[in-house]
């Protein structure tokens, strides 16, 4: 499972205050408490706070300064996109382009020319998808583009869209149905991976929807996650439910201490 840490996004107070006022320790001090728990990437949003490469290329060489774990760069602005790939010390992993023409045109092309591992999220231009239908057609396009771009397989995540259950209980299922559909594109099929904490937005249990719902997509194909990697409970659930997929050898030990 490809675990990649949410916290360093100006979303959360602490981190838009500490971005606000220049300020490295709320960013550094998380990016190794995630590295610690076994992060593969750093998620790192700037969000609305500001429009200027140059405050993304900040939060990313502080970042980079006390870890040494890839970075996700999550931004849908091939400006910022642009700056902020050349100062990652690793491959990175773009988050994200949509199946949107103008988007594919953008962001594939920086992701081919970097060698780059990219998100494909499967909306398009009329908007998030209703059914799993039309989440398998907008993950083709991206496919086709990563394809016609020379992008291999490896490098291809496609995001079917977590919607919150709370407000489209009906969604969850259609989710679950176009993550199974997306592992029939390839052999070996493209990455499979969700904006975990989506699911329990505005919910009163969240920890209890965000395992047993990750617990479900992983049996249907999703293989990544973008989530709370401090979550022990959460961590435990994956292992377990890769153990009983036979894609990790048994031990006792099995579980995160």
């Amino acid at each position: 499972m490809i675990l990649i840490g949410e916290r360093i996004n100006t979303g959360f107070a602490d981190i838009k205050q500490a971005v606000l006022d220049k300020d490295p320790k709320p960013l550094q001090q998380w990016a190794r408490e995630q590295a610690e728990a076994g992060a593969h990437y750093i998620d790192v949003n700037l969000g609305a706070v500001s429009t200027k490469p140059e405050v993304m290329c900040w939060m990313i060489e502080k970042v980079q300064e006390v870890v040494d774990t890839p970075i996700s760069i999550d931004t849908n602005k091939p400006a910022i996109l642009a700056e902020a790939i050349r100062v990652c010390n690793k491959k990175a992993l773009i988050n994200s382009t949509t199946a949107a023409k103008e988007k594919l045109d953008q962001m594939m092309p920086i992701a081919a020319e970097h060698k780059a591992s990219i998100i494909g999220v499967v909306m398009d231009e009329t908007g998030t998808p209703k059914n799993a239908e039309k989440r398998v057609e907008n993950a083709g396009k991206i496919l086709e583009k990563a394809m016609e771009l020379g992008i291999p397989t490896e490098d291809l995540l496609l995001d079917p869209i977590v919607m919150p259950l709370k407000f489209m209980q009906d969604q969850a299922k259609a989710i679950l149905d176009a993550t199974h559909q997306f592992t029939l594109f390839s052999d070996p099929p493209p990455h499979i991976v969700c904006g975990l904490s989506n699911i329990s937005n505005g919910a009163l249990h969240k920890k209890l929807l965000n395992r047993t719902f990750l617990v479900m997509a992983i049996a249907n194909g999703l293989d990544a996650v973008i989530c709370d990697v401090l979550d022990t409970e959460l961590i435990n659930a994956v292992l377990a439910a890769e153990l009983i997929l036979n894609k990790q050898i048994y031990a006792d030990s099995f579980t995160r201490q």
